[in-house]
């Protein structure tokens, strides 16, 4: 049972930055070269999975752990409030056409869960439509995973509400940021304890389970992330495939 109040939001006491700093590059060119040979072989696909509270860093761990890979071989994909049209269909339409073809990744910023947390923090849904959703997103992605060969991977980016708000602030104070302001994540963070229970609920219903990332320092992060996906791609020992020519000269 996953309690987040339980858990650390920072680094472990043991780590030395600069080590971990170094270690997260050498880390960033080995997923290269893993989505290279996920890209040639074709036989896998990767759908990562970001969610956490505003600010809590998932651009910023998209951007940075996959900066080395070609942008033809991964796309990324963020799911806010849906247009009318996808209003009009079940709330899973919008998400299915994004998932990854083979020998790609797809990284959702924000993702299938969003219609268990915003909804279920403002009682826009009851909780038995939660529970029938929650029951939806489990055989969503167990179809990905065992029918069509997609690895699932989810990390929930767990910062604290000290961080956050120092986050929020300097998207207000710094110009380079002011882009990232937003209102409405101001308002959203008087629900702090709700959505926390909220993604309780998802973390612990979830049949593929998630990686709940340190979040409050962005050099730890990325580390734990780049790592936990570099050993995901291990499990599948991938190889460049052979040489296919039908000439011998």
């Amino acid at each position: 049972m996953i309690k987040l109040n339980e858990l650390s939001t920072t680094a472990p006491k043991s780590s030395n930055k600069n080590d971990i700093k170094k270690e997260t590059k050498a880390l960033k060119l080995a997923i290269m070269d893993q989505v290279t040979r996920l890209y040639a072989n074709k036989k896998y696909s990767f759908l990562i999975v970001f969610q956490g509270m505003d600010a809590s860093g998932k651009d910023g761990v998209t951007r940075r752990v996959f900066s080395e890979v070609s942008p033809t071989m991964l796309n990324a994909f963020s799911f806010k409030k849906p247009t009318e049209e996808e209003f009009a269909h079940d709330f899973l339409w919008r998400v299915h056409k994004r998932t990854p073809q083979k020998g790609h990744v797809h990284i959702f910023n924000r993702s299938h869960y969003e219609d268990i947390l915003i909804q279920r923090v403002h009682n826009w849904i009851d909780m038995d439509t939660v529970k029938s959703r929650m029951k939806a997103i489990n055989d969503f992605e167990q179809l990905l995973n065992h029918h069509n060969d997609t690895i699932v991977l989810k990390f929930y980016m767990h910062i604290s509400p000290e961080r956050q708000l120092e986050k929020l602030q300097e998207r207000k104070e710094i110009q380079r940021k002011h882009y990232k302001h937003n209102d409405g994540d101001w308002e959203e963070r008087k629900h702090w304890d709700k959505y926390r229970e909220a993604y309780e609920y998802a973390l612990n219903e979830s049949e593929i389970p998630w990686h709940v990332v340190p979040a409050d320092q962005r050099w730890y992060r990325d580390y734990f992330v780049a790592k936990t996906v570099l050993k995901s791609f291990a499990y599948l020992n991938l190889q460049y495939p052979d040489l296919e020519t039908e000439h011998d000269g």
